[in-house]
Order: C-alpha cells, then sequence, then structure tokens
C-alpha cells in the first residue's frame, strides 16, 4: 500500500511541476487600430477608393505599412475604400498627414491633409501569454473651446483640403470589425 501511495505522490509532485505553455493564440484580440473608411463626397452611400494613399505618423520617419509583402515605396502606400491606422496607446491623441497620390511623378496631383484624433484609452489585461491590449474612446479636446468633434483637420500644403468631410460612426474603438471614422472626398 505505501508503494502505490508513494508512487502516487511521486506522479503527483511530478505533473505539478510542469508549466504551462505560455503562447498567445494568433485569433487573440489585440490592440484595435482606427479603421476608416473612403466615400465619393458627391455620392455619400458609395463608397470609393483612394489611390496611393501614404499615412505618415507625427514625428515618423516613414509611413504606416499598408503592403507587408511589397518593397520600397510600395510598401507604404494604400490603394481601396479601407484602411486601418495604429494610434499611441501611451498618448491621448495621435497626429497623421495623408497624403493623396503619394509618389505621383506630377507633383500638382499630391495633396496632403493632417488629422489629429483625440481620444481616451485604456489598458485591458489579455492574459498572461498575451499581456495587455488598449481600447480607445474617440472624444473631443478637452483643452480648451468646446468642439463637438475628436479630431482637428489641418491642411498641410497649399492645395486645400482633399479630404471634405470626416464623420465619427463609432466613437468606442476596441474591434477591428467595425468602420470607426468616415471621410468623404
Amino acid at each position: 500500500m505505501r508503494k502505490i501511495i508513494s508512487v502516487l505522490l511521486l506522479f503527483t509532485f511530478g505533473l505539478s511541476s510542469c508549466e504551462k505553455d505560455d503562447i498567445c493564440d494568433p485569433d487573440t484580440p489585440t490592440t484595435p487600430r482606427l479603421v476608416i473608411e473612403f466615400f465619393d463626397a458627391d455620392s455619400p452611400s458609395t463608397s470609393k477608393e483612394v489611390t496611393n494613399l501614404k499615412v505618415i505618423g507625427k514625428d515618423m520617419t516613414e509611413g504606416i505599412i499598408f503592403n507587408e509583402n511589397a518593397t520600397g515605396e510600395t510598401k507604404y502606400l494604400a490603394n481601396g475604400s479601407k484602411i486601418s491606422i495604429p494610434l499611441k496607446t501611451d498618448a491621448d491623441f495621435s497626429t497623421f498627414t495623408f497624403t493623396l497620390d503619394s509618389g505621383n511623378e506630377n507633383a500638382a496631383a499630391i495633396n496632403s491633409d493632417e488629422v489629429r484624433f483625440n481620444y481616451a484609452h485604456q489598458n485591458l489585461y489579455v492574459s498572461r501569454a498575451c499581456g495587455f491590449k488598449t481600447i480607445f474612446q474617440l472624444n473631443p479636446l478637452s483643452d480648451g473651446p468646446p468642439i463637438s468633434s475628436p479630431f482637428i483637420k489641418v491642411d498641410s500644403d497649399s492645395k486645400g483640403f482633399w479630404m471634405k468631410q470626416i464623420y465619427v460612426k463609432e466613437y468606442n474603438i476596441e474591434t477591428e470589425n467595425e468602420t470607426h471614422i468616415e471621410v468623404y472626398f
């Protein structure tokens, strides 16, 4: 009987010393990016594709990578009606320059607008393997006159705004499964 109990105790202690694998499942939701969808300003219900859109965060030397498999400048260019951009997790705002027709040999065709997104952020614990993720809530500026919009749009060149209107569709940024911002151009 002692041998059986000894074997069971040895087996139990042996199993308890095993360490669990700390591998974060790739399907686990992480910090979501801001999803922006583009629409035709003349026909608001029609989505419109951007051509060679380059998005550069303030104080960044290179643009956001949209095409991981591309080489050279083309990895920074987005073509389509929807993009996703990362927000800063350690600040209450992120500023980006959106350049339409970037890389066009005709300099007159290139147009840039700067947009600052204001938000509150909250870190949420996901798991030991995955760590934390950050969720965001778009909000108006709190330092200055009341503004009913969670963004500030600045024309960064003399050509005028290419983004005619910007609307917030979803203030809470918790997943990338929905559009958060709609841009009409």
